[in-house]
């Protein structure tokens, strides 16, 4: 074999090694790309994802939805057992005059014990305005669990009012049972608990427009709408509301405090005036009022 025919076969064996070596970096790239777009499609979807999540878990202020609520301070928590001085020198403050209606029908109970059932939405402005006196009174008697906080809903009257939501929450209390039902969140179209057929038919018989909130206790009394005004708690944080109810002088202990104070005499003629260190004989003169 001349040289120059052996220089010529070198020459094509080594174009044919590069063209070789340049087709096993471009696959080497294209693997790398199609790996690199597959590992990005799935963080778009992930984002995309969580994005929704973030969303769908808040509400157009960009706060926590009425279906999960916030965690309320510890403060907050703690100033809902308002000291006993504070309740009595408020006596019934700015509470409507008749705040309570009287029912007459089956004693309403639970587990051997008279039942309070709450039958509300977390959109409503005026159950939003009644949980505060609600929260205060039956704190009296035993303990809250799992309370969190929320806003009414924003387009309706009172808008964001700051309240306190009764779902997934509990109550635990020797002297009676507390029966909340939150039908829907702050959207009013989204539903969130159902009352059972019971429930419904006590609601019902007692209330056939259905208005919230209703509170029923144990068939004795019944509350089917605010018993203050909404109008003191515009504008204040959950924390605010709660510091107010142990100020005496407060528009909002005055009308918070003051519900509160005759919801705990409509519980006291439910427990037979028990326990003692609740249902004094101040308490008692509310009675009247029932």
């Amino acid at each position: 074999m001349g040289k120059a025919t052996r220089i010529k076969r070198e020459t094509a064996r080594e174009k044919i090694a590069a063209q070789r070596a340049a087709a096993r970096k471009a696959e080497i790239r294209n693997r790398i790309f199609i790996t690199g777009g597959s590992i990005l499609g799935v963080l778009v979807i992930l984002a995309a994802f969580l994005i929704f999540k973030a969303f769908s878990g808040s509400n157009g202020a960009g706060t926590p939805n009425s279906a999960t609520g916030a965690a309320l301070p510890a403060s907050v928590t703690r100033d809902l057992t308002v000291p006993a001085a504070t309740l009595n020198a408020v006596g019934t403050g700015s509470t409507a005059s008749k705040p309570t209606t009287a029912i007459t029908g089956t004693p309403l109970t639970s587990a051997g014990k008279p039942e309070v059932l709450y039958i509300g939405a977390e959109y409503c402005p005026y159950c939003a305005t009644e949980r505060w006196a609600m929260a205060v009174a039956l704190s009296r008697f035993g303990t809250f669990s799992g309370l969190r906080g929320i806003h009414s809903s924003s387009s309706d009257a009172y808008p964001s009012t700051p309240t306190l939501t009764f779902y997934k929450s509990a109550y635990r209390s020797k002297y009676l049972a507390f029966d909340p039902v939150e039908t829907t969140t702050e959207n009013r179209n989204v539903t969130l608990q159902t009352p059972s057929a019971q429930q419904n038919q006590v609601w019902r018989k007692y209330d056939p427009q259905g208005n919230i909130p209703f509170i029923d206790f144990g068939n004795k009394y019944l509350i089917n709408g605010v018993t203050f005004n909404p109008q003191v708690l515009q504008g204040k944080t959950w924390s605010q509301v709660a510091t107010a109810l142990n100020d005496k002088s407060s528009a909002i202990a005055q009308g918070a405090d003051g519900s509160a104070n005759v919801i705990t005499a409509a519980i006291c003629k439910l427990t037979n005036d028990q326990p003692g260190n609740v249902c004094t004989a101040q308490i008692k003169s509310l009675q009247s009022r029932l």
